[in-house]
């Protein structure tokens, strides 16, 4: 008896131990991350709380929720939602757990009960923030206007929303083949390449590992962006 629970008891500081391992790994993966560079808004309406950060009015008929790219500091993506405040879009951007949408990919559902004088909603993100905002339009089709990729794909059928996607013709951070074949799972898209701009492009974090050469300035590849967004909403 003392033998079989003194193996079981091994047992368990094994599966602790290894559990201590794979988070403190965790961790150390997830405080790895490309930290944005300074930037001020233009926007003087900005309300932060622990969950998210708001650019422009609250009170805007137009709301986009924003969902940032895999393991990159949120603020990066401050000068393309800054220029659609300006706008008059209300941009809600989330602040992921470990800069990490997976994590909390249904974070919209409070962004749109916690602001409800904003009557039509976008989501879009950035890379894998891209493919979480993607995930969760597929389940609320009906709660959105439409879905916004940037150097991003779904990995679901998205049947009656609107989609736009953009990516930059230098990028080599995004799976080219796996985007070519999941982008026609939106029945309704409209796709447009960026010419010169790469994956890091879209964000205010520098280069990005494993990412091509742009050769469009990032404040022309951020322009471009806010435009072709502009226009998708109809604004």
């Amino acid at each position: 008896m003392k033998q079989g629970r003194s193996k079981v008891l091994r047992v368990a500081a094994a599966l602790l131990l290894l559990t201590a391992l794979g988070i403190t790994g965790f961790r150390a993966y997830a405080s790895d991350y490309y930290v944005a560079e300074r930037y001020t808004p233009q926007t003087k309406e900005v309300e932060e709380t622990e969950d998210y950060i708001v650019y422009g009015d609250t009170e805007s008929a137009v709301g986009f929720i924003f969902y940032p790219g895999a393991k990159v500091e949120e603020t990066a993506y401050v000068p393309i939602l800054d220029e659609l405040a300006q706008a008059g879009v209300c941009c809600v951007l989330v602040k992921m757990p470990y800069h990490l949408a997976v994590l909390d990919a249904d974070a919209a559902e409070r962004v749109m009960a916690e602001l409800p004088e904003v009557e039509t909603w976008y989501i879009g993100g950035h890379s894998l923030g891209g493919a979480m905002a993607a995930g969760f339009a597929e389940e609320h089709e009906s709660a959105l206007a439409g879905l916004i990729l940037l150097a991003a794909y779904p990995t679901g059928e998205i049947g009656e929303l609107p989609v736009l996607s953009l990516y930059g013709s230098e990028d080599e951070v995004l799976n080219k083949e796996k985007y070519d074949k999941s982008i026609p799972l939106a029945a309704h898209l409209t796709e447009y390449v960026i010419e010169g701009g790469n994956h890091a492009g879209f964000g205010n974090y520098g280069a990005q590992k494993g990412d091509g050469e742009a050769y469009l300035p990032r404040e022309e590849q951020w322009q471009e962006t806010v435009d072709y967004i502009l226009s998708f909403m109809g604004q």
